[in-house]
């Protein structure tokens, strides 16, 4: 039992939840002894009340903005990965495509948010985009990273056993890139959370980050602190999803190791 408590004690999710605590200590004593409005910075204590009594609308709003995110960061897996393998294989693809790439990237996403209103109109579909082109990157620039990361002589190994471009593609290529692979989508995921929270900004009617626009425009800053948390709590168990994946799928790679 002392053995387990002591582990308890150790691990990353009590000390997280420990420093969280001391923040928000700390943030309520803040706010107690210093005269700070509440519209400029609510306590937690304010935010936590508001969490309990607009529950409902709050996982509303937050159900959608889940929905959003998921769809993005699923279409930028459909996307990324195959042109991350084109990109590795074909070197054609990888200077016709390459550069436009990298130029996109280099646009400020929120100054095409509104371009994104205008193709795709009012509704799911701007947000979804959003988050796909954000989350996108990453997912190519580790893909390829990792395809191309492999020694020639175990391809060449390959090769005299007698097995083909695909199942050497299959057995050698993806199993050794796949590390890679898995930090290109857990960053990925975060940045489908901040795409579908700029497309609420711009064009959104519901999710968390119209109801952050809309709290804040009011003044209601408590509920923009807790639609924050929830984004939050979203971001991170979205992560955590993804590393449990990669726990599942490399366990022998020192990736999984746990860095917090």
């Amino acid at each position: 039992m002392i053995d387990l408590l002591r582990r308890w004690a150790n691990s990353s999710v009590f000390l997280g939840c420990v420093s969280i605590a001391g923040v928000a200590l700390l943030w309520q004593l803040a706010v107690t002894i210093f005269p700070i409005p509440s519209y400029l910075l609510p306590s937690p204590l304010e935010i936590g009340s508001v969490m309990v009594s607009r529950f409902e609308l709050q996982t509303t709003h937050a159900l959608v903005t889940l929905r959003e995110i998921l769809l993005g960061f699923a279409l930028a897996v459909l996307i990324g990965v195959p042109l991350a393998v084109g990109i590795t294989f074909v070197p054609v693809f990888e200077k016709l495509f390459y550069p436009i790439l990298v130029a996109t990237q280099a646009i400020p996403k929120v100054a095409v948010a509104p371009l994104f209103l205008v193709w795709f109109g009012f509704g799911e579909a701007p947000k979804v985009a959003m988050a796909t082109v954000i989350a996108v990157f990453p997912i190519i620039i580790d893909t390829a990273v990792g395809l191309r990361a492999i020694d020639p002589d175990m391809v060449r190994l390959a090769k005299s056993m007698r097995a083909g471009s695909l199942k050497t593609f299959w057995k050698v290529r993806l199993p050794i890139a796949l590390p890679s692979i898995f930090a290109g989508l857990k960053m990925a995921m975060t940045f489908a959370v901040i795409g579908a929270v700029v497309g609420e900004f711009v064009a959104g009617q519901s999710g968390l980050g119209y109801l952050i626009q809309a709290a804040t425009g009011s003044l209601q800053t408590e509920v923009a602190f807790a639609s924050i948390v929830y984004l939050s709590f979203i971001g991170i168990v979205l992560f955590f999803i993804v590393e449990a994946f990669e726990r599942f799928f490399v366990p022998w790679h020192r990736s999984t190791d746990r860095l917090y």
